[in-house]
């Protein structure tokens, strides 16, 4: 799963993979556009990747043991954006294209609460998510934001979350119109990320950029700018809201939620510079600085108790940034 080549042949294996076990998804694919990008790709190497191993640089490595420790930490935001989609007019079976999937995530936490109607291809521009995808067994297809491998009106919804930022600004206009090229009539696109000045942008410009090895130099979105994309793609009514979308941690006792909940921020956002500096005490200084950057107006950190599930719960707030538009058709 090492390294950031991928190939043509690659492409190929993938491609079988999902003909051969989920003959649905790939009745959506355009095979030839796949080929015909996994060739330019091959072209392009080597390419820089954020989301590769730590021998190419990246972080991928700590960000997919983050996802494996705490499968919870997003899921409340990740089963509210699903929700937008699921609740669109049309199949009452809904393709989802997780456009920036990582490693699965979605799939994991659709699965997990057992959402029926909803079936998630991951799609992502770093190989080692997509083979971190395959590795769980998630159908997985290596594709840029703004160069969708799926045919004209061939899914009911596009979701665009958790990285929208690393997007450069010039390539948001193509990723709206791709996304809404893609979709059925009635399909939706959910486009989600954070608002520029928002706590979220705080902590990666104060936390994020200067103690990962990556750093995080990205732009946000204003809520002008996030539902600007969609209409000018062409869909005719956009809503832009925003959404809770709290970080979780479960442990049988309060301090051990706590720490678990900087564990995963620590893993997730590759905050190596301060585990190697803080040592032991890592998990706990990086709590404690989100704690004091994720302040929201009559929201607070809290770690509550459940009797029924016998263990604590640490609740850190977030608000995310979402539009969402309906194809008209």
């Amino acid at each position: 799963m090492t390294g950031t080549r991928f190939t043509s042949a690659e492409m190929e294996r993938h491609l079988g993979r999902i003909s051969r076990d989920f003959p649905d998804l790939y009745q959506r694919l355009d095979v030839e556009r796949a080929r015909l990008w996994a060739g330019d790709y091959e072209a392009l190497m080597p390419l820089g990747d954020d989301f590769g191993d730590a021998g190419s640089g990246g972080r991928g490595e700590s960000y997919v043991r983050a996802q494996a420790r705490n499968m919870r930490a997003r899921a409340r935001g990740i089963e509210q954006l699903l929700g937008y989609i699921r609740a669109g007019s049309g199949a009452p079976s809904k393709t989802v294209v997780d456009v920036l999937g990582g490693d699965g995530l979605v799939q994991r936490v659709a699965s997990a609460l057992c959402l029926a109607d909803v079936e998630v291809l991951t799609c992502d521009a770093s190989p080692y998510m997509v083979r971190a995808a395959w590795e769980a067994n998630f159908p997985a297809l290596l594709q840029r934001a703004d160069r969708l491998l799926q045919r004209d009106c061939s899914v009911e919804g596009v979701l665009v979350a958790y990285g929208s930022h690393h997007i450069a600004p010039q390539d948001r206009p193509e990723l709206a119109r791709e996304s809404h090229r893609v979709l059925r009539p009635g399909g939706i696109m959910v486009l989600h990320d954070f608002q520029t000045g928002s706590p979220m942008d705080t902590w990666f410009a104060d936390v994020v950029d200067p103690y990962s090895v990556t750093g995080h130099k990205f732009d946000h979105f204003t809520r002008e700018e996030i539902g600007g994309y969609l209409t000018d793609a062409g869909f005719p009514q956009v809503d832009v809201v925003d959404m809770a979308d709290p970080y979780v941690a479960v442990a049988p006792t309060a301090e051990q939620a706590e720490l678990e909940l900087g564990r995963y921020l620590a893993d997730m956002y590759g905050l190596v510079k301060i585990q190697e500096s803080q040592g032991a005490e890592a998990d706990r200084w990086v709590v404690e600085r989100a704690k004091s950057v994720f302040r929201y107006p009559g929201e607070a950190f809290s770690v509550h108790y459940s009797a029924r599930e016998q263990s604590w719960t640490a609740v850190l707030p977030r608000r995310a940034l979402v539009a969402f538009g309906t194809k008209s058709g």
